[in-house]
């Protein structure tokens, strides 16, 4: 029985915005992982306005006295207000983090906690992301657009990741310990419908400036559904648009505003450059969403300046 168990070693957190049916696929997967008896699941309701919450409390409750589970509302809106609540809420000394559209393979926890057991230097964990398309693949979502997507194969072999990559929210694990200096940024990651991220991004900036591991493991490993809706054109043009504008309202010091200038002129260069060589409907289209990508950023900055000039 559930009463019997000792503390659990992962909270699996799980947040959740106006996707049930989506939700209900993932939360149906987890009672088969392997090692499910050394977790406890959180789901995180964002404020959502469909039958989330029903469908949640009847999984709990078919899972009384197997598995425990836990219904958490948290009505600030935003993806790093749900996780932080998830952390607030969580017991286990490892978060394993997992989207509401996302299917984790059979020995997921297993995968971590047998990682973090034998890697005390390793403080975060991230794995392989499959794509689990509605219909089909387009054929212009050629690699290099495959990131928007949360679609990650870093191949066959245990590295750790080198600086400026990092595990994506869609499948990791983080040790506790370390959000007990660091949590996500509010100001930062999605909100609603609002495509804004950078939250995950920011965390491991800390954890490598504090020089800790963060290690990539092919054996963890999740299908992650990609809806028909999200695969057109301008779906990733507009991700591409507010990647941008997260990457503007990041960069606060002057010496950081200066930098990132540098770095959109070097950009702009090496996008014209590479518009020479596209070719293909997909080459012509992630040109066209790096500009989209450089707009966001040039936006965010000159309205930034707008608001210091008049405020």
């Amino acid at each position: 029985m559930v009463h019997d168990q000792p503390k659990p070693r992962v909270s699996i957190v799980i947040c959740t915005y106006n996707r049930a049916d989506l939700l209900q696929i993932t939360l149906d997967a987890l009672p088969a992982l392997t090692a499910i008896d050394m977790a406890e699941i959180l789901i995180v309701d964002n404020n959502s306005t469909d039958h989330t919450r029903e469908i949640s409390e009847s999984f709990v409750l078919r899972q009384a006295g197997v598995l425990r589970v836990r219904y958490l509302f948290e009505q600030t809106q935003g993806l790093s207000a749900a996780r932080n609540r998830g952390i607030q809420e969580a017991t286990g000394d490892i978060i394993a983090y997992l989207d509401d559209d996302a299917v984790p393979c059979l020995e997921w926890i297993r995968t971590i906690v047998d990682t973090f057991d034998h890697r005390h230097d390793v403080y975060a964990i991230g794995g392989m992301i499959r794509p689990k398309f509605e219909s089909e693949r387009p054929a212009w979502l050629i690699k290099s657009l495959e990131l928007p997507y949360t679609i990650v194969d870093r191949g066959e072999d245990v590295h750790e990741y080198p600086i400026n990559k990092h595990p994506f929210g869609a499948n990791m694990a983080v040790r506790k310990s370390f959000h007990d200096t660091y949590l996500f940024p509010t100001d930062l990651g999605r909100k609603g419908t609002l495509l804004l991220s950078g939250e995950e991004s920011w965390l491991f900036e800390q954890m490598q400036q504090e020089r800790k591991t963060i290690l990539y493991h092919p054996s963890m490993v999740v299908d992650h559904f990609i809806p028909d809706n999200r695969l057109t054109k301008e779906w990733i043009k507009q991700r591409y648009y507010y990647q941008g504008i997260t990457n503007g309202s990041m960069h606060k010091g002057f010496m950081s505003k200066v930098a990132l200038l540098v770095n959109v002129a070097c950009r702009v260069l090496y996008i014209a450059v590479n518009a020479l060589f596209a070719h293909t409907e997909g080459e012509k289209l992630l040109i066209a969403c790096r500009m989209q990508s450089i707009k966001g950023t040039l936006l965010t900055m000159r309205s930034r300046v707008k608001m210091r000039l008049t405020g």
